[in-house]
């Protein structure tokens, strides 16, 4: 079993350095996000990440999930680890405290997540979806309705999913049938099946509130056609409690190549005269709404692309230690451990680089999330807002094919024992593989980063980054160590300045664009990712010379920078040479040629 520690150390690192904490803090609303807290935070969800969920992972991998009639059996564990989770008020840290939550900044509880996903991937996709939709119900439920559902479903005690899917609506929701019917009384009675539910079925709380995308009788055809309902397992009674059951059933759950502790359902709404249901905001806007708990949802993949990095890295590294084999290269010796050959030593490195650039990159957007929410300033507000929203389909994205990878390199230092499943290496791969395709594959992330990102307010978002970028290379050449990375970053941010033009040059060239669309994602990413490292250098090197910190440590994460500049950063030329010359190539190539 592969044992989990949270990178503490690192994490605060970013926290501090990068992302901003105590500016965020100093936010209205953020007040509570002192350092003491945020520190005891930080240190209790690492504890219960290692000592309560890590140990059930390989039991939820062997285990899995069964349906026994209509009824979900969950992992062995799962009952009793998510009681804890509940009763601890994980559920509700970053959520509203109007309704049961603690309120601290998105910031907060990023780090958090990405414990509980590397713990615990399949557990954690639970508690996840109660987080999203309480962020669309804050948005567009009636006082109401907030008021009978968000209580229960903040603190954790009610579960909540997401239903878009249909089998023959992928990620084309214009496609869309569920079709949902009004009532006298002012319910809707819903008609339909949804597919890919995850947690769509369990009896690990009392009750299961599902929003779900439906057509009324009277909707325009395509997207805008699409209202939003909430629709419970079982109907509240007069005491606003669970009672008789709704018109719901599970028909079957899937069987997959990786997350086999979360149940992935195929739910049938209105066998017996419709699943009686609320129509959550106005009629037809549904899908704006949903939009919310997507955005909130691909944000956290993101982030589960990094976790299980982590959890990866974490295990290679430790083999590397303790496996011995072959002789030292450099001394000659033999009965020295892997990790002092050059290429495993490679590889080891790059997983901590990637991992460090893509953390820093979620975590500073985390508190972009937050600034854009509660900065007095409106036009900083709109900045940050607009910075999250270029960069989404590259947090989601880049994220979680990085994040594959990495778990791909770890199953490579193992070697032969990394495909036998009892080490666990296998299944963070297994598990990871999924990142890259629900919540939008990363295709439709490129798609949407061209289309809707760039090209629609014609570059500027993406100017106005390049340009911080280009700030942060200057500080670099301002420094008497640091001149080489500045070197480094500006040639990122001229790679992108030109991209750029290129696309704007040729934005009729519909079919050439978007044959470009995934090498764009990787390059923005790479891009990004080296400026988040060209930032951790400066303030490890600002502590260093200040005498603040582990010396080693400090100057490691210099190095680290120097090394995904010199491994990970060229790799942005090939990208944007895609970008240019995919497009005709693919254009031209016959279909009866594949």
């Amino acid at each position: 079993m592969i044992d989990y520690q949270a990178p503490l150390r690192d994490m605060q690192f970013i926290l501090d350095e990068l992302a901003g904490i105590e500016a965020i803090a100093g936010l209205p609303g953020c007040e509570d996000a002192s350092p003491d807290l945020v520190g005891a935070v930080l240190e209790e969800a690492g504890k219960f990440a290692s000592g309560v969920l890590a140990p059930l992972n390989q039991t939820g991998d062997r285990q899995g999930c069964r349906l026994e009639g209509e009824r979900v059996v969950t992992p062995d564990g799962w009952q009793a680890a998510y009681d804890q989770f509940r009763d601890a008020g994980w559920i509700g840290l970053s959520l509203p405290p109007a309704h049961g939550g603690q309120g601290l900044p998105k910031l907060v509880s990023t780090p958090v997540w990405e414990m509980w996903f590397s713990a615990n991937m399949a557990f954690a996709m639970l508690p996840q979806l109660n987080v999203g939709q309480t962020e669309a119900l804050m948005i567009a439920a009636s006082e109401a309705q907030k008021d009978r559902w968000l209580d229960k479903i903040v603190s954790g005690e009610w579960a909540a999913t997401m239903n878009l899917t249909e089998p023959q609506a992928g990620s084309d929701l214009a496609a869309t049938r569920m079709r949902a019917e009004p009532t006298e009384d002012g319910r809707y009675r819903l008609h339909g099946q949804k597919i890919y539910i995850s947690y769509g079925e369990h009896e690990l709380t009392p009750n299961i509130v599902h929003l779900v995308l439906a057509r009324l009788p009277d909707a325009p055809p395509g997207v805008k056609g699409l209202s939003l309902f909430l629709v419970p397992k079982y109907l509240l009674d007069e005491q606003g409690e669970p009672g008789e059951q709704n018109d719901i059933r599970c028909i079957s759950i899937e069987h997959k190549m990786g997350i086999h502790g979360s149940p992935t359902c195929t739910l049938s709404y209105g066998d017996d005269g419709g699943a009686l249901g609320e129509l959550v905001g106005e009629p037809h806007q549904g899908l704006k709404t949903m939009f919310v708990m997507m955005n909130d949802a691909r944000f956290n993949v993101g982030v589960q692309g990094v976790a299980l990095g982590e959890r990866a890295y974490q295990a290679a590294l430790n083999y590397a230690r303790e496996r011995v084999q072959g002789r030292d290269i450099v001394s000659g010796d033999s009965g020295r451990p892997i990790l002092v050959h050059p290429d495993v030593k490679r590889m080891l490195v790059s997983m901590r680089a990637r991992l460090m650039a893509m953390r820093g990159l979620l975590y500073t957007a985390a508190g972009w999330f937050d600034i854009a929410r509660h900065h007095a300033d409106s036009e900083v507000a709109d900045k940050h807002r607009r910075y999250v929203d270029l960069l989404m389909p590259v947090a989601k994205g880049w994220c979680t094919e990085v994040g594959t990878d990495l778990c791909d390199e770890a199953i490579q230092v193992f070697g032969g024992m990394g495909f036998v499943e009892e080490t666990g290496v296998a299944q963070l791969f297994r598990d990871a593989r999924v990142t890259t395709i629900f919540e939008g594959t990363t295709g439709i992330q490129a798609n949407d980063l061209l289309g809707r990102k760039i090209l629609r307010d014609e570059g500027a978002t993406l100017r106005e980054l390049i340009a911080d970028m280009r700030n942060t290379a200057t500080q670099l050449a301002d420094h008497q160590h640091l001149g080489d990375l500045a070197e480094s970053l500006s040639e990122q941010a001229t790679l992108l300045d030109e991209t750029s033009d290129w696309l704007l040059e040729h934005r009729t060239e519909t079919a050439n664009l978007y044959a470009g669309a995934v090498p764009l994602l990787h390059l923005l990413g790479l891009a990004c990712g080296a400026w988040q490292m060209a930032r951790l250098a400066l303030a490890a090197e600002a502590r260093h010379e200040n005498k603040e910190g582990d010396a080693d440590y400090l100057r490691g994460l210099v190095e680290l920078a120097r090394f995904y500049m010199a491994t990970q950063a060229p790799q942005a030329n090939a990208h944007a040479h895609a970008v240019r010359h995919a497009g005709p190539v693919l254009s031209g190539f016959p279909e009866a040629a594949l």
